[in-house]
C-alpha cells in the first residue's frame, strides 16, 4: 500500500492512536499489504480485526504481529500492536481506501459488474492495461464490501490504472462500492437471473447494476451490452459518454465473422471508431467475446492503440481459478472446470463451449445446482436440461437433489445422454470416475455453494489406476 503512517491512518478513519506514544505514532509507517486475514500478514502490514458472523478479529491480533503486521485498525482497544481505534472498522476500512485511491494522481478505475463474466472480464482487461502501465486488479472474486477495499488498499503511488468488480446482493450494494472506489469507466456486461431469489425479479437486478453507471461521472464512460435489452437501456441512468459493444448493427464496438477453434477459442472481426481488426482469444467460450469488446473498449478509454490491445488479448489467459479451467489428462480426457460459480446464462455458455470443445469426442457435463434462484429454480434447472439435450451430451451427472430438474428437463427434451444422480459430490466422485473413458471431455459447472469446483480438481488428478482401484 501507498506508505502511511499509523497517525496519518488514525486521521484518515477517525480513529484514536492507543499502545503507542502520539509522536512514535507519526514515526511508524504503514508501507506492507493491508489484510483483514491475519495469515495473510507480511512485513509492514496494517491488520483490519473485522469481527464477522464466527469469528472476531481481534482475537487474532498477535497472529498478524508473528506474520510481519506493524499496525492494528480496531474497534476494541486490545494489543499487542499498535493500533487505530475506531467505532466501526468497515466505516474506516472504506474510508482509508477512498483516501489511498485519491492519492495516486491521474489514477484510472475502471468498474466491471453483471450477472456473469465479471470476473473473467476483470481478468482479461487487467492483462491488457498491465502491457501499458502499473495495474492493480482483484484477487478472485474481490468484489464485496470487504474485497473492493482490499484491491483499492494495493495500489501504489506509481499505479495507472486500477480494476473493481463490483457485485450485488440487492439495491444500494454497487452504489456503495462506487463510493470506494470512484470508476471513470464502467462496464455493465449483462444481467440475467443470478440471485434473482434474492433480488426479487431481474427488474430489481437490472436497478441495482445501473447504479455502477449512474456513479460515473461527466467525462466518464458507461460501456454497456448492445445485446442485452437490459443493460442498453442503462444508457438513461448515466450522464456518462456511452459506447454499445456486441453483435448489434448500432454497436460502436462490433464483432463480425466469429469463429471458434477446436479449443473452443474465439476469433473475430472487431469495429471500433480507432479502427478494424482481427482478434483472437486465449480464452474458451463463445461467450468471451462480449467480455473481450468490453475490455478493448475500456482499453481504448485507457489511451491504449488498437494494435497493442489486440496482441495483449492474443495472450491474455485465465488467471482466477474455476473460471472455464482446462487441464488435459495423462488419458486424453479434457476436464472443463467452470465451477466458480453458476446461474441460467452462464450454465447456457459453459454447455456451449462443451459442444464445440468436444466435437468428435464424448462429452460428460458433471452438474451441480444452481442457488438463489428462488421460485423459478426448477424451471431454471430444467431449461438447463433442456440444453444438456439440444447440445448433444453424451452422459451427465447430476448433483443434489436441488439440480435433479436438470436430469429431468435432459430426458423430457429428448436428450439420449445416459444420467446419474448424485447425492453430493463424492457420489459425483464415483459416477464420473466410472463413466469417463479415455479422450472423453468432461465438464463440471454449479454454484460456488455446491463445492463442486474441488471435484473437478479431484477428477483432473485422477489417474486410470483411481479407476481401476475403484472398480475391483
Amino acid at each position: 500500500m501507498i506508505p502511511l503512517s499509523l497517525a496519518e491512518i488514525a486521521a484518515v478513519t477517525g480513529g484514536e492512536v492507543a499502545g503507542i506514544a502520539p509522536e512514535a505514532a507519526e514515526m511508524l509507517v504503514v508501507d506492507g499489504p493491508v489484510v483483514t486475514d491475519s495469515r495473510e500478514a507480511r512485513a509492514g502490514s496494517l491488520y483490519i480485526a473485522r469481527i464477522g458472523a464466527e469469528n472476531d478479529g481481534h482475537r487474532f491480533i498477535a497472529n498478524a504481529q508473528a506474520g510481519g503486521a506493524v499496525a492494528a485498525l480496531v474497534t476494541q482497544d486490545t494489543g499487542p500492536l499498535p493500533r487505530a481505534v475506531v467505532a466501526d472498522e468497515q466505516a474506516a476500512f472504506v474510508a482509508l481506501a477512498r483516501h489511498l485511491a485519491q492519492a495516486v494522481p491521474g489514477l484510472l478505475i475502471a468498474g466491471i459488474t453483471g450477472s456473469s463474466g465479471k470476473t473473467s472480464t476483470k481478468d482479461l482487461l487487467g492483462q491488457v492495461l498491465a502491457t501499458a502501465g502499473e495495474t492493480i486488479a482483484p484477487v478472485g472474486s474481490f468484489n464485496s464490501e470487504v474485497g473492493v477495499p482490499l484491491t483499492v488498499a494495493r495500489v501504489t503511488p506509481t499505479t495507472r490504472f486500477l480494476v473493481v468488480e463490483m457485485g450485488a446482493r440487492g439495491i444500494g450494494h454497487i452504489a456503495y462500492l462506487t463510493q470506494i472506489a470512484p470508476p471513470r469507466i464502467g462496464i455493465v456486461l449483462n444481467v440475467g437471473s443470478a440471485h434473482v431469489g434474492e433480488f426479487g425479479s431481474r427488474e430489481a437486478i437490472a436497478l441495482a447494476k445501473s447504479e455502477l453507471v449512474a456513479a460515473l461521472p461527466d467525462d466518464g464512460l458507461a460501456i454497456l451490452n448492445a445485446d442485452d435489452p437490459a443493460v442498453r437501456a442503462m444508457a438513461a441512468a448515466t450522464r456518462a459518454r456511452v459506447q454499445l459493444v456486441g453483435t448489434a448493427p448500432d454497436a460502436d464496438l462490433r464483432a463480425d465473422d466469429i469463429a471458434l477453434d477446436p479449443a473452443g477459442r474465439a476469433g473475430f472481426r472487431v469495429t471500433t471508431p480507432a479502427g478494424a481488426a482481427d482478434v483472437t482469444l486465449a480464452v474458451a467460450g463463445r461467450h468471451q467475446v462480449g467480455n473481450a469488446l468490453a475490455v478493448i473498449a475500456a482499453a481504448l478509454e485507457a489511451g491504449m492503440p488498437l494494435p497493442a490491445i489486440v496482441t495483449a488479448l492474443a495472450t491474455a489467459g485465465p488467471v482466477s481459478r474455476y473460471r472455464m479451467e482446462v487441464s488435459e489428462r495423462a488419458d486424453g480426457v479434457t476436464i472443463v472446470n467452470d465451477a466458480y460459480n453458476a446461474n441460467p446464462e452462464s450454465m447456457a455458455a459453459a454447455l456451449a463451449a462443451l459442444a464445440t470443445m468436444g466435437a468428435g469426442r464424448r462429452r460428460i457435463a458433471v452438474l451441480g445446482p444452481m442457488l438463489e434462484l428462488g421460485v423459478e429454480s426448477d424451471a431454471a434447472h430444467a431449461e438447463v436440461g433442456a440444453l444438456v439435450a439440444a447440445h448433444g451430451v453424451d452422459a451427465l451427472v447430476v448433483v443434489d437433489p436441488v439440480a435433479a430438474p436438470i436430469g429431468i428437463g435432459a430426458q423430457a427434451a429428448g436428450s439420449a445422454a445416459e444420467v446419474r444422480y448424485a447425492a453430493d459430490a463424492e457420489a459425483a466422485y464415483a459416477d464420473a470416475v466410472a463413466l469417463v473413458r479415455p479422450g472423453d471431455i468432461v465438464l463440471v459447472k454449479s454454484s460456488n455453494g455446491a463445492g463442486l469446483r474441488f471435484l473437478g480438481d479431484r477428477l483432473r488428478d485422477t489417474q486410470p489406476s483411481d479407476k481401476e482401484e475403484q472398480t475391483r
